[in-house]
């Protein structure tokens, strides 16, 4: 007899196809591989065409693609095109969780995580995209409420919440790092109120900063860079050089009072880890430069 006319039972099904009795009768219960006919013992028998369907169910599973969208494909209710697509954009999900979950695997590993921070990475990495930015959403919204818009609070806002659409495929071990401090510090009530001064600060118009840490401080930097104290002699050279000789005290410490609203290591911080995020070039620190200029403006007489 050739396949045309040759009736299988499910035992010769498992043997011709190499899948096992219980796979097979399990699909054939969900009605995935109807028989073609019973024997007169009850037995249920196929044909050549329900083992080239049992083919096609086997490939389908093997592709990872579920019982219900195999049944739709069977049922020409929707095409294997549509399905594949569906599952290969599921698939391209993935393997982006895992690489990010290998990433924050290889951080743990190099840094030598606490429990804490293993946990509080391995949430970070199951959260979307959207997830992600609601975080810093949602930080920014706190820390501007009330706010009035402006050079000041508004620009600031906008700049904070400057976040990339998506972590890469492949972040590197920097910025898995950067992610995780990121979202240590914006929970943080003490940073949380710090930027909040600011922007009032900046919103009220006692000063107006820029939404980006300091850059026009190379004097100061440089005296910092060569042991210069803000109290002495050369100091004050050096802040002659800076600002108008011809500040009185008064305007010196108003100055200083305007440039420390506006200064704080935390928040040069935050731009840092923007910055790794969103692969920006890396920028020197400008607050310890700022600091020192600070200090030679209250020192001077």
């Amino acid at each position: 007899m050739d396949d045309r006319t040759d009736l299988f039972t499910i035992g010769q099904l498992a043997r011709r196809t190499g899948l096992s009795i219980r796979t097979i009768r399990f699909w054939s219960d969900l009605d995935l591989l109807p028989p073609t006919a019973r024997s007169a013992g009850g037995y249920r028998l196929y044909d050549a065409a329900a083992v080239a369907r049992l083919d096609l169910v086997r490939s389908l599973r093997e592709l990872g693609i579920g019982l219900d969208d195999v049944r739709r494909i069977l049922q020409r209710r929707t095409s294997v095109r549509e399905v594949a697509q569906a599952h290969a954009r599921a698939l391209d999900a993935e393997i982006r969780a895992l690489r990010l979950r290998r990433a924050v695997l290889r951080s743990v590993a190099r840094r030598g995580s606490t429990n804490e921070e293993l946990r509080l990475m391995n949430d970070l990495a199951r959260l979307s995209a959207r997830e992600r930015q609601q975080i810093i959403d949602d930080f920014v919204a706190e820390v501007f409420v009330g706010v009035e818009p402006g050079p000041g609070g508004d620009g600031l806002a906008r700049a904070m919440r400057a976040l990339p659409a998506d972590l890469p495929d492949e972040p590197t071990d920097e910025e898995v790092d950067a992610w995780v401090e990121l979202a240590e510090l914006v929970a943080d009530p003490d940073f949380r109120q710090r930027v909040r001064a600011m922007a009032v600060a900046g919103a009220g118009g006692t000063a107006t900063p820029p939404p980006q840490p300091m850059s026009s401080i190379e004097s100061a930097r440089a005296a910092l860079a060569a042991g210069i104290a803000p109290d002495s002699a050369e100091a004050r050279a050096v802040l002659d050089e800076m600002v108008d000789p011809g500040l009185s005290r008064n305007e010196r410490l108003a100055l200083a009072d305007d440039i420390e609203a506006f200064t704080d290591r935390r928040v040069e911080r935050y731009w840092q880890l923007i910055g790794v995020l969103n692969r920006r070039p890396p920028f020197p620190p400008a607050v310890p430069a700022a600091e020192w200029l600070i200090a030679a403006l209250r020192a001077a007489p």
